[in-house]
C-alpha cells in the first residue's frame, strides 16, 4: 500500500509538474535560495526573485563577499526580510567553514534552516531519505490517511512527521517529496480539490 502511494504519486508528478529552474539542480546552494525565498512566498512570486537573485549571486562565496546592502537591495518586495539576513549569515559562516554542509545535522544548524528546510535541500541535493513535512504534506496525508489531529499540536507533529518517514520512497526521497508537494499544490488543493480525477480517489 506504502509503495503504490509513492509510485501513483511520482507517475502523476512526472506528467504534471511544473517546470521550475531549481528542480534541474542538484546543487545544494541553488536549492537552499530557492527553498527560503519560497518559504513564505508562492511560487509564481519567487520566481522572478530567484532568477534575479541567483543571477547576481550564483554561489555561496559570491553572497558570503557581498554587502548585506545589497542582498536586501535584491530581497526587495519579497517581505519577511529577516530571511534575507538569516541568508547572508548563514553564507558567511559556510564560506568560512570552505563550503555547503553535507550531513543533514550540518544543514539544519545553518541560520534560517528549520527541518523542513532541511529535509527538502538534503533530499533534493543528496538524495538523503528525510522526508518533507509542509502545508502540502500535511494535507494530502491528512486527507489520505483519515488523521484529523490539529497540525499544530505536539501529538499531531508526531503523528504526520511518523506518516511522513513511513510514506516516503527512500530509493527515490527526491523525486517523492517533490512529487508529495507539487500534489498538494495543484491536485489536492485546500478549496476544491480535484477529487474526480484524482489518482489515489480510490485509496483515500
Amino acid at each position: 500500500m506504502m509503495s503504490r502511494f509513492a509510485d501513483i504519486l511520482i507517475s502523476w508528478y512526472q506528467e504534471n509538474k511544473r517546470d521550475l529552474p531549481w528542480r534541474h539542480t542538484r546543487n545544494p546552494y541553488l536549492i537552499w535560495i530557492s527553498e527560503i525565498i519560497l518559504q513564505q512566498t508562492r511560487v509564481a512570486q519567487g520566481y522572478d526573485y530567484y532568477r534575479r537573485f541567483v543571477h547576481r549571486f550564483p554561489d555561496l562565496f559570491s553572497l558570503a563577499d557581498a554587502d548585506e546592502d545589497e542582498v536586501m537591495k535584491y530581497w526587495q518586495g519579497l517581505g519577511y526580510y529577516s530571511r534575507a539576513r538569516n541568508l547572508h549569515a548563514a553564507a558567511k559562516s559556510m564560506a568560512q567553514a570552505g563550503g555547503f554542509p553535507t550531513t543533514y545535522q550540518g544543514v539544519l544548524a545553518l541560520k534560517g534552516v528549520g527541518e523542513y528546510t532541511a529535509a527538502a535541500i538534503c533530499s533534493f541535493a543528496y538524495e538523503m531519505p528525510y522526508a518533507v513535512v509542509d502545508g502540502n504534506v500535511y494535507r494530502v496525508l491528512s486527507r489520505w490517511l483519515g488523521i484529523d489531529t490539529p497540525i499544530d499540536s505536539t501529538i499531531g507533529k508526531k503523528e504526520f512527521s511518523e506518516a511522513a518517514s513511513e510514506l516516503i520512497d527512500t530509493t527515490r526521497p527526491s523525486l517523492y517529496n517533490q512529487a508529495v508537494m507539487e500534489f498538494g499544490a495543484l491536485q489536492c488543493t485546500p478549496t476544491s480539490p480535484r477529487c474526480t480525477d484524482c489518482p489515489l480517489a480510490d485509496s483515500c
